[in-house]
């Protein structure tokens, strides 16, 4: 046997997957930097659906969580969202292997365990539909303790804010105009750009503002329009959108304090602070309601039990029931406006339609000497369908 065939005999593969580890604890910083293909390393208990829509966005090849991606708290929706997709879900490696996985390097995944090459890091437990399907079913007994905590802590907002809540003490100016005006908010949430696709024909006919929140207003931009308000936290918001002219509303705490303003005034743009501890999606619809917006359309965000409680934010949520308590029935689903504006007209209707013009020019042009004429009422009539149609489709 030569030598030479022995020392270019290649090893065996190990099994599992492999790919690039991308790690970060700020599960937004994450979704911003992993590419394609790569493993998202990420430390979030209770994963929601929209960061695990996001991950499928970016066609991750596996996640791995030093949390458990369901604590039985209640019944949350992103591990059901990323097994669905067939990606790979390595749950509740432990803190430690934060620090163990170094981001950029290559790492393997085999029944639950994570190596470096043939080196172990972390032992986690590897879910697939049906542990997870198990683990949603005992997650709906925390409900009751969810709720119950949801109701304690908007009572304490309504003690805190009420002034801010029944008066608008403390909410800013901004130069949008607001007052008699439809007002669409966008926030990056379940589905919100394809919902934001089906809003085309509301917006071109009713010209609503346009009011982003935080990702909100790049899913604005990415869709053709301009946002006139942006609210939220800066750092999630694009330097395009942030110097597009939009007015900036930047949340803050009691004291006056803004993470974030200094991005926008270092860009040169302006903005105004709005102290409250409600989250920007209920300051977006709270500045809409006092500055006396006639009717708010929303996208992405919480519209059922179920998604509001995927949030899994119950401190931060304390302001959502008082806010559309204020709105009333000025607040509407983007989901009732789409339907509303979903084409009645079916296909076989427009070539019907097709077809008997197509009849009448023939027969037109075969009676009648006036060729010419014919064939500018035939080009009027054609223009006439052509708009009809393109009103129906959007």
């Amino acid at each position: 046997m030569k030598l030479s065939g022995l020392l270019h005999r290649s090893k065996p593969a190990l099994p599992g997957l492999s790919g690039v580890a991308r790690v970060d604890r700020r599960t937004d910083g994450l979704l911003r930097r992993v590419k394609a293909g790569e493993i998202a390393v990420l430390d979030q208990v209770d994963l929601d659906r929209a960061t695990a829509d996001a991950l499928v966005a970016a066609q991750v090849a596996a996640v791995v969580n030093a949390s458990p991606s369901i604590s039985g708290r209640f019944p949350n929706l992103g591990p059901e969202v990323l097994v669905s997709a067939g990606i790979t879900l390595v749950d509740a490696i432990g803190p430690d292997a934060m620090l163990a996985i170094k981001d950029g390097s290559r790492i393997r995944l085999h029944d639950g365990v994570v190596y470096a090459g043939e080196l172990e890091l972390a032992t986690g437990v590897q879910q697939d539909a049906d542990s997870v399907a198990d683990a949603l079913v005992e997650a709906k007994s925390g409900l009751t303790h969810q709720l119950e905590a949801f109701a304690a802590n908007t009572i304490e907002f309504m003690r805190r804010e009420r002034s801010m809540l029944l008066d608008g003490d403390g909410v800013p100016e901004v130069h949008a105009e607001l007052a008699g005006r439809q007002v669409l908010v966008v926030a990056a949430g379940y589905d919100h750009a394809a919902e934001l696709a089906r809003l085309k024909r509301y917006i071109r006919e009713y010209r609503p503002v346009l009011v982003g929140v935080g990702a909100g207003a790049d899913a604005l931009m990415t869709a053709g329009h301009r946002p006139d308000l942006i609210v939220g936290d800066p750092a999630e918001v694009s330097i395009e959108a942030l110097t597009c002219g939009a007015d900036v509303v930047v949340p803050a705490f009691a004291d006056g304090h803004a993470p974030g303003l200094h991005r926008v005034q270092d860009l040169g743009a302006g903005a105004v602070t709005f102290p409250s501890s409600a989250n920007p999606e209920d300051l977006a619809l709270l500045l809409a309601a006092h500055h006396g917006a006639a009717l708010v359309v929303t996208v992405g965000l919480s519209a059922t039990m179920a998604e509001f409680l995927d949030r899994g934010r119950s401190g931060s949520n304390a302001s959502t029931f008082l806010t559309r308590l204020q709105l009333g029935g000025a607040l509407v689903d983007s989901r009732a406006i789409a339907a509303l504006y979903r084409s009645r007209m079916s296909v076989g209707v427009v070539l019907l339609l097709l077809g008997a013009v197509l009849v009448a020019a023939a027969a037109a042009l075969l009676f009648s000497d006036a060729g010419d004429a014919v064939m500018a009422w035939v080009s009027q009539m054609w223009a006439v369908l052509a708009g009809r149609i393109e009103g129906w489709f959007g």
